[in-house]
């Protein structure tokens, strides 16, 4: 949240250095689609920069879950682009996407067959 929040502010400064700021009222305003916009943008960045860093977003951490291609390596930028948008897809269409995990014969979701990823579990230590 506090980064789609800096993003916004980020867009509203930039529209005010611009001349397209203050209303009447003083205020900058932004169209609330834009604000979807960019707060699903920031949102699937959010996602992509975690897996191509490290394979693990924050709570991906806390479950010891990592995000790796079928060969066992990091995702590439076009891999991680392809998951993001195709989880979305997984949840928009009454979470089938995520239901397929069940009946695959791998276990996996949609959105790691179609990205070429696989999540491993990542063993404690000690």
């Amino acid at each position: 949240l506090p980064l789609i929040m800096a993003c916004v502010a980020l867009v509203m400064g930039i529209r005010t250095l611009l001349g397209l700021g203050p209303s009447q009222d003083g205020t900058v305003q932004l169209d609330a689609n834009l604000v979807r916009l960019l707060a699903l943008l920031t949102a699937m960045a959010f996602f992509c920069w975690f897996w191509l860093k490290n394979g693990q977003t924050l709570g991906m951490q806390a479950w010891r879950i990592k995000l790796i291609t079928q060969s066992g390596e990091r995702p590439t930028w076009r891999q991680a682009l392809i998951r993001v948008v195709g989880a979305l897809l997984s949840a928009t269409l009454l979470v089938l996407g995520y239901a397929w995990r069940f009946v695959s014969a791998d276990n996996a979701y949609w959105h790691d067959q179609w990205s070429g990823t696989r999540l491993l579990l990542i063993p404690k230590k000690g």
